[in-house]
């Protein structure tokens, strides 16, 4: 798989990743532990190595914490998680219960989920970092309405990594954030590649344009998934799945590149 780097540490980072929110949130019951183990075997085989969870994904961190031990696979994973309540201890007690259910001593990416009471975690993960317990930090959110607090502590702060939405018909963090991250030195995880939920039935009812075959695509999900990577300020693309089928073809889409007149294409196909 295609990789691109970390700025903050020149680290390698495959481009195509796995988000846990809802395929991961359930009970490993056999047909469960089947399907699931088969997402994490899909991603690993084409090469990808980041999963990305969050307290606020119910079960999902505990399923992917007992996934990883039972095949013996932390070693193979970028993990990474968020804070998500009110209050330093609060916070703590969270990030600590993170490191449990995931079953690690170490966790790849820490990130303030949504900005909730970022001014009092930040110092937190600081700590946490310089103690070696998580490699790199960042901050997250999902719709472009938190832009401008986005943009705010992108310019004041020293971060890691930004996870932010960004997809086909979704392109607003173009403008602004996605610039801002670069310049700043700031990775990348785009979270909701595929838009609100009603891009793909959109475009699934039309034709793919012709040039699709020849990008390396045989679905619209995988042209939406190299949209998003062409972007040059996306270092991963998390999008979210609990088949196995679905992370293979979504990790496929990774082989790919468009040309920046492919991209206008699908900008007008929308």
């Amino acid at each position: 798989m295609q990789t691109r780097t970390i700025p903050s540490s020149q680290e390698a980072l495959p481009v195509m990743g796995l988000g846990t929110y809802r395929g991961f949130d359930t009970n490993l019951e056999s047909a469960n532990r089947s399907r699931l183990s088969g997402v994490l075997d899909a991603l690993f085989t084409a090469g990808g190595t980041v999963i990305d969870s969050s307290p606020m994904y119910g079960q999902a961190e505990a399923v992917v914490g007992e996934l990883l031990a039972g095949q013996d696979l932390h070693s193979s994973a970028f993990l990474a998680t968020k804070v998500w309540t009110q209050g330093r201890e609060a916070g703590r007690r969270q990030m600590e219960h993170s490191f449990r259910l995931l079953r690690t001593q170490r966790i790849d990416l820490m990130q303030i989920h949504n900005l909730v009471d970022w001014k009092t975690h930040l110092p937190a993960l600081r700590d946490m970092k310089d103690a070696g317990r998580i490699r790199y930090i960042g901050i997250t959110h999902y719709s472009n309405a938190a832009y401008g607090e986005v943009e705010r502590i992108l310019k004041t702060e020293s971060l890691d990594f930004l996870q932010i939405n960004y997809a086909l018909d979704a392109r607003e963090a173009e403008a602004r954030v996605l610039p801002l991250a670069q310049d700043k030195g700031v990775a990348v995880l785009c979270n909701m590649p595929f838009g609100g939920g009603g891009l793909l039935r959109r475009l699934n009812a039309t034709p793919m344009p012709g040039w699709a075959q020849a990008a390396g695509a045989t679905s619209w999900a995988q042209l939406a998934l190299q949209f998003v990577l062409a972007h040059p300020a996306i270092t991963c693309v998390i999008p979210g799945t609990g088949k196995p089928q679905s992370m293979a073809e979504n990790a496929a889409a990774a082989d790919g590149m468009l040309t920046a007149s492919q991209r206008q294409d699908l900008i007008r196909a929308v």
